[in-house]
């Protein structure tokens, strides 16, 4: 029995979504790699062909739709092999934040162009100083009348030189709990005060814009924070389990892939002797090993999706996937360059693309010591 129940409107949305990647991003995917950035043009089409922020609702412009469309559009997405355009980042982890914690003026002013790409979103969490730990941030969001100040600096920040709005966590000085003193607040790139930093060169995700942002008594108005004033942290772990989640999936959606090409690869190339690969027994049971992995993997992301949707808190089986898949990308990386060989050291070889952006899965989103902890601590130990 499949656990996920897919419509024929789903299919319809797969099979456009498919098409529209295959002539719009995959051909472009190499350029966009020595460029470091995807042009915002293509944001732009992407958008306009209904495929970004399918979650917002209607009267924002949106779809209104289900969970199963944002599972379908990271699937897709994955086997694009580039993640500059990175759809799921920007419509499934940080739109959700305005949809649900904006006030209704923010939504007007954002969704629309959140889902016709017109505006490309970021979200500002880390420092230089502190990662995974948000409690050690210390960008600060002071008011002044009917003002925010925000002062400090950021890094890692994905769709930093592309984005026009960014979220960004800061603390109010003038509270000492570093928990109870976070607020989220929406920052438009055309603030005063505002400034982007260096492009930064990463080992993998070439075609991502990966960037610093700094504030310098940046100035927005004071309802530009999202939810509550001091509500930040708790409205981050509120998200963090449809996060996570995105991240598994396309963790899952990756290794699978790259199991069917180390395949089709050890089909296709033979021996000295004339013998493929595909016909020894050590191939054969790596690649069932591998195979088998993938599959379990799939399963238990399809009973966390389908327990998201039913609105279950699934944060800790979340975290748990969000380790386990992404230490599963990379073991599934590895033992495939070790099946091809020399041509695993060719840059035209497409696994060693995939090698380089896996890498950094199991350290976003919290890093899998993190989510470790976390399943620990609610497992009484």
């Amino acid at each position: 029995m499949e656990i996920l129940q897919y419509t024929e409107a789903h299919q319809q949305f797969r099979t456009k979504l498919r098409k529209f990647l295959a002539e719009e991003v995959t051909p472009y995917a190499d350029q966009w790699e020595k460029d470091h950035i995807v042009p915002k043009s293509v944001w732009q089409t992407m958008g306009r062909a209904g495929f970004l922020g399918t979650g917002v609702p209607v009267k924002y412009g949106g779809m209104g739709a289900d969970f199963l469309y944002t599972v379908i559009g990271i699937e897709e997405m994955t086997a694009t092999n580039q993640t500059g355009l990175s759809a799921q980042l920007h419509s499934d982890i940080i739109v959700p934040y305005i949809t649900s914690y904006a006030n209704d003026e923010l939504k007007q002013k954002y969704l629309p162009g959140c889902v016709n790409g017109g505006i490309i979103s970021a979200v500002a969490m880390t420092e230089p100083d502190a990662g995974s730990d948000l409690s050690s941030i210390t960008t600060t969001a002071k008011e002044e009348g009917d003002e925010v100040v925000i002062n400090g600096s950021k890094t890692f920040i994905s769709n930093g030189i592309n984005a026009d709005v960014i979220i960004v966590a800061a603390k109010d000085p003038a509270m000492d709990n570093p928990y109870q003193s976070m607020s989220l607040y929406l920052v438009d790139s055309s603030n005063p005060g505002f400034k982007r930093g260096r492009h930064l060169e990463k080992m993998g995700m070439h075609s991502q814009d990966t960037a610093e942002m700094f504030f310098s008594d940046c100035r927005i108005p004071k309802t530009n924070v999202l939810g509550k004033k001091g509500n930040g942290f708790l409205i981050l772990m509120e998200k963090l389990q449809q996060e996570r989640l995105v991240c598994s999936i396309g963790a899952v959606a990756g290794a699978h892939i790259m199991v069917e090409q180390v395949k089709a690869y050890c089909q296709k190339t033979k021996t000295p002797s004339g013998k493929p690969l595909s016909k020894f027994q050590a191939t054969q049971f790596t690649l069932v090993e591998m195979m088998t992995e993938v599959k379990l993997g799939q399963t238990f992301i399809e009973k966390l999706v389908y327990e998201h949707m039913a609105g279950d808190n699934v944060v800790i089986e979340t975290s748990m996937a969000k380790y386990w898949t992404t230490d599963l990308i990379k073991r599934i990386a590895d033992r495939s360059l070790d099946l091809m060989g020399e041509y695993a050291g060719d840059e035209q070889c497409r696994m060693v693309r995939a090698w380089r952006d896996a890498r950094i899965l199991s350290i976003f989103a919290g890093t899998n010591e993190i989510m470790k902890g976390i399943c620990a601590k609610f497992m009484g130990l």
